[in-house]
């Protein structure tokens, strides 16, 4: 099942324990805001710091498993064509942006918009949101830990894949962000793309 969600917009789905996400950055330099819980109990969702530690480092790319709050895994990255991808950004807010930008920039849109309304329609709220993931933004930390917000390091086609290692549901917000380089200034689509699970010889399935 293919979806391609517009700039600027959300997007939620159930994914099934063994089933596959893809995402495609269509135009390239597109930064993906990226949220996950058990859908069976989403007091269980993502930890940064439970995933930043079972990895050893900041930065996520093949091989990479997201981990709960729990220290259990939610889903793991099978394929990447980028190779780096943000966990320490956080998503953009219309406070951040008036902080950062100035206040002119109050009424832009926002991705913490963007989970508040998408999470409304599964029972989430204020409180469920947490640090989130940043698919193809690129932060780089300098060595006084001053974090940048740069040129994106994706291109046109290039995709990651997530394998469900449970049933969750996933929540993202196609950055509306226009006042950095997250976006290239210019936010555009990106395609969702959903996989039934593999299955091997003599499974009972």
């Amino acid at each position: 099942m293919k979806t391609v969600v517009p700039a600027r917009a959300a997007w939620s789905r159930v994914i099934g324990e063994g089933e596959t996400l893809t995402i495609t950055d269509l135009h390239g330099n597109q930064a993906v805001d990226f949220l996950v819980y058990d859908a069976h109990d989403t007091a269980v969702r993502y930890s940064a710091p439970d995933t930043v530690q079972a990895q050893g480092g900041i930065f996520l790319t093949t091989g990479s498993v997201l981990m709960s709050g729990e220290h259990t895994p939610l889903m793991t990255v099978t394929a990447d064509d980028v190779g780096r991808h943000d966990t320490v950004g956080g998503a953009c807010s219309k406070e951040s942006n008036t902080l950062r930008y100035g206040h002119h920039t109050w009424s832009q849109h926002a991705c913490v918009d963007n989970f508040l309304a998408e999470g409304a329609k599964h029972g989430l709220g204020k409180r469920d949101l947490v640090s989130n993931i940043n698919w193809y933004m690129n932060v780089p930390v300098e060595q006084d830990g001053t974090l940048g917000i740069v040129d994106g390091i994706s291109a046109p086609g290039l995709s990651l894949t997530l394998r469900a290692e449970r049933d969750v549901l996933v929540l993202v917000s196609n950055c509306p962000q226009i006042n950095n380089p997250c976006n290239g200034f210019d936010p555009t689509p990106v395609e969702m793309t959903i996989e039934a699970a593999e299955t091997t010889i003599g499974d009972a399935r």
